[in-house]
């Protein structure tokens, strides 16, 4: 098993790793024992000595997705998950006779050659790996948080539809992390004792991808999001791969669901650090009659404004129901802002990261560009993960360099 880190519900730990602190994530294992696994590994912290993991996932399932006929294209005609998770397989994981939970999805299983085209044996946002350097290049997703651009992970999805259209692990067990609605972000109705965040995304939403431009998709010009959106286009069953470079261009330029976060790991505008967790609980949102014949239905970037459009009746839930947790979780670690500048206290040790211009590790380089991000992280700029070898570093504008460990499963 090979595998990244991401997250960590401790702070102590966060920092020490250089990954993302998510306290929410301590509240994992209550009511829900499938929904973190315990490993034996011979050291309190994950990655220092070789670890056993219950399960894993099975990646050798073939990917598929067909749209309905437009112009609705939601719900789709078929679709089948690329991978899905084996007996006792969850990415959260807690270090036996501890209580530190991290965030340490698999991304790929067995011995090279690793399929980082059709995905065979590898995650099926998995681009490169390199077992010498321990990093693996994995695609990444532009989003929103608090009306500010911003790019996340996306690995897995408790929902099977969602983790295709994800290209993420079907983890069905994952559904039963406490509670629904339970972090609907600052100023709501957040609960201390809950495990999830809440993350927007819209059933009926215009379609359309923002123009090329050295920027990259953000906010650009005919930006777009939600699910009729990425089904929309001709890309969404094709595999993600360097081989496939048309499908990493509509992905540059926005072919995501591109959702909305309510947190981040740091502070800003009104997201609350303390109400950050990976673990996000799914709303989905449909625009009303009226609003879509107003073209009121285009792009949203912050997740109070979601919540005063449902107040006023123009977003509901499905079914005409109110706006709320669909039951879907989704691990969707954050990774960076991408318009925002450093923040005044950023340390020696953060580490700005240029999107774009960089050697990408698979043959080629990316454009250069202006745009600069920095990772959201406890004390570093880094993401560093686990394993030997560099920090990681945003290869281009579609991969992300992790640090990366092995280990065996029983």
């Amino acid at each position: 098993m090979w595998y990244v880190i991401t997250d960590v519900s401790d702070a102590a730990m966060a920092a020490q790793l250089g990954v993302n602190h998510a306290p929410k994530l301590a509240n994992a294992t209550t009511m829900c024992p499938a929904c973190v696994q315990e490993v034996e590994t011979s050291e309190a912290v994950l990655g220092q000595a070789a670890v056993e993991f219950q399960g894993g996932p099975d990646f050798s399932l073939q990917r598929t997705l067909e749209p309905a006929p437009g112009p609705n294209f939601f719900p789709p005609q078929a679709f089948t998950v690329g991978a899905q998770a084996g007996a006792n397989y969850s990415p959260f994981v807690q270090v036996q006779g501890t209580d530190i939970v991290f965030n340490a999805p698999i991304v790929a299983t067995g011995d090279e050659p690793f399929d980082v085209t059709t995905h065979t044996n590898t995650h099926d946002r998995t681009l490169g790996i390199d077992t010498e350097a321990m990093t693996t290049d994995h695609l990444f997703v532009r989003g929103f948080s608090n009306g500010s651009p911003i790019a996340y992970l996306s690995f897995d999805s408790s929902d099977a539809f969602t983790a295709t259209v994800e290209r993420s692990t079907f983890v069905p067990g994952l559904a039963d992390l406490q509670f629904q609605n339970g972090g609907d972000g600052p100023g709501r109705d957040d609960r201390p004792d809950s495990a999830r965040a809440s993350i927007f995304t819209f059933v009926n939403a215009q379609a359309g991808l923002e123009d090329p431009s050295e920027r990259g998709a953000s906010v650009g010009e005919g930006r777009s999001q939600g699910l009729t959106h990425a089904l929309s286009l001709p890309i969404v069953g094709q595999d993600a791969a360097v081989a496939n470079p048309d499908v990493l261009d509509a992905l540059a330029r926005g072919a995501d669901v591109s959702n909305i976060f309510a947190d981040m790991p740091r502070d800003f505008a009104n997201s609350d650090a303390s109400q950050y967790s990976p673990a996000w609980d799914l709303q989905v949102g449909i625009y009303s009659d009226d609003a879509v014949a107003a073209g009121q239905n285009g792009l949203r970037t912050d997740a109070d404004e979601v919540q005063q459009l449902a107040a006023h009746g123009v977003v509901t839930g499905p079914g005409g129901l109110s706006l709320g947790s669909a039951n879907i979780i989704i691990n969707c670690p954050a990774l960076a802002f991408l318009d925002m500048p450093a923040p005044a206290n950023q340390g020696a040790d953060d580490v700005e990261m240029p999107v774009g211009g960089l050697d990408t590790g698979l043959g080629g380089t990316s454009g250069a560009t202006d745009l600069p991000a920095w990772v959201l992280l406890s004390g570093t700029g880094s993401l560093v993960l686990i394993g030997v070898g560099a920090g990681s570093l945003l290869r281009n504008r579609r991969q992300k360099s992790l640090s990366m460990g092995t280990t065996t499963t029983a």
